[in-house]
């Protein structure tokens, strides 16, 4: 049993705490920053709750944490009452938010003035993933902490792997997200077009599932795109940060991504039809509301 703390109690990072309590048998303080959250988190698992990420990191191993976006995770680490500021010296900061490249690099620098570790380790998977601790973790930093910090990922993971250096495990979660994004448009325009084909979608999907057409999309989210219902998981308004980040590394690579910047600018088509909080297979929804125009 370690001392851990996770800072961040979203949809995610909620049960992905909890497997560290349940399935780990750590002992695991959390920190929210709507406290209620935290102490609902604290009564249903039986771990503990802190006031500010510092309090929260203090004396742990580890600390994991998953929030929003670059600002958000800069807040909770180097900003005022930040987890680092709590940190001990070889206690190792886990960081499942997904966020930029620069960022990771960005702290994993900090992380080791204090001498400490910092994984970059963005998640895929969803909400069910991490309700059902199988999630996919991509990382990014240095093999001895990967090693040190692996066996607690794998508390919530059916994989965690080690991409590269600091920064490595964000630039892959940003080549999940470009694939996804390809997929949702093709799969969306499929449906769409075998509806107006007068095809029976059911019949079509099924002949063609178990060929070079299939995919995690289609497995998944086939009837539910179909029948038009879209709260299944990642919602547009995080999607849409996570290509804007893909974009920007692009522009800042070399990189060429024309279908990822179009399917951007169709998800902020759906944003504006007020499918904000829709989720990512929501794209059919472009596509028959331009029949309804």
């Amino acid at each position: 049993m370690a001392k851990v703390a996770f800072i961040g109690l979203g949809v995610m990072g909620y049960p992905m705490a909890g497997h560290l309590k349940t399935k780990g048998g750590h002992d695991v303080t959390v920190y929210n920053r709507t406290t209620a959250k935290a102490e609902k988190w604290a009564s249903e698992f039986g771990g503990n709750f802190a006031k500010t990420p510092k309090e929260a990191a203090e004396g742990c191993d580890f600390v994991f944490a998953c929030v929003g976006n670059d600002d958000d995770l800069r807040s909770v680490t180097t900003g005022a009452d930040g987890a680092f500021h709590g940190l001990k010296k070889g206690a190792i900061f886990i960081d499942n938010t997904t966020a930029s490249a620069e960022v990771a690099r960005e702290l994993y620098a900090a992380a080791g003035e204090k001498g400490c570790g910092f994984i970059d380790a963005p998640v895929s998977g969803g909400q069910a993933g991490a309700e059902n601790g199988a999630l996919t973790v991509m990382c990014g930093g240095d093999q001895d902490a990967f090693d040190k910090a692996k066996p607690f990922i794998e508390c919530f993971a059916k994989f965690a792997g080690l991409m590269g250096e600091s920064g490595a495990g964000q630039l892959t979660k940003m080549v999940n997200q470009i694939c996804i994004a390809g997929l949702v448009q093709g799969l969306s325009e499929a449906i769409h077009f075998a509806k107006k084909a007068d095809l029976d979608v059911a019949k079509v999907i099924s002949a063609i599932k178990g060929g070079a057409a299939q995919s995690w999309q289609m497995e998944n989210r086939w009837e539910t795109m179909n029948e038009g219902k879209f709260d299944y998981g990642f919602a547009v308004d995080w999607m849409r940060k996570d290509l804007g980040i893909c974009l920007k590394t692009a522009n800042e690579t070399g990189a060429r991504l024309p279908v990822t910047a179009l399917v951007d600018q169709f998800y902020a088509e759906v944003q504006a039809m007020g499918g904000k909080r829709w989720d990512t297979s929501s794209l059919i929804a472009r596509l028959e509301n331009a029949d309804k125009s």
